[in-house]
């Protein structure tokens, strides 16, 4: 059962996330705003990517969708980060950046952060669910966290 949040996982002072300019990570960004794990599928071969791209990495097709997809994934590979790398997250350290592994879209890989323990055991293959962040103010984004099961 993945959950939704209004807490803050991250400490205030973090640029805020954003779709580019050109609208591409949209659909992820509007899912993830309704609890929704979504990632982009090619409509010509159906093979699952990420990140977005224009164009099927498969098939070379130009079109492209989005699906939803179950918010539940293995972890892959791991990081224990002890530095900050934004001024924000001075004194905020360590925490645990995941790189999960997507069963239900075809064992495509996204990285996010590790929620708990900054200082927990991490099991490479070990099940997570996704935890959707909300955070609301000026410009409302929502963030894809990760929790072991």
């Amino acid at each position: 059962m993945t959950e939704s949040v209004t807490t803050s996982y991250l400490p205030a002072g973090l640029p805020v996330p954003q779709p580019e300019s050109d609208g591409l990570s949209a659909p992820y960004w509007e899912g993830a705003k309704s609890d929704k794990l979504v990632v982009q599928r090619c409509r010509a071969c159906g093979a699952w990517q990420w990140g977005p791209e224009w164009i099927c990495h498969k098939c070379l097709s130009f079109d492209m969708g989005w699906e939803a997809c179950e918010p539940v994934g293995r972890i892959y590979s791991w990081e224990r980060s002890h530095h900050p790398v934004h001024a924000a997250l001075k004194g905020h350290g360590a925490y645990i950046s995941v790189l999960v592994e997507l069963p239900h879209a075809d064992n495509v890989r996204m990285v996010g952060n590790l929620l708990g323990d900054p200082m927990q055991v991490v099991t490479i293959g070990a099940e997570v669910e996704a935890v959707f962040e909300h955070h609301d103010g000026d410009i409302p984004y929502t963030l894809v966290q990760w929790r072991v099961k």
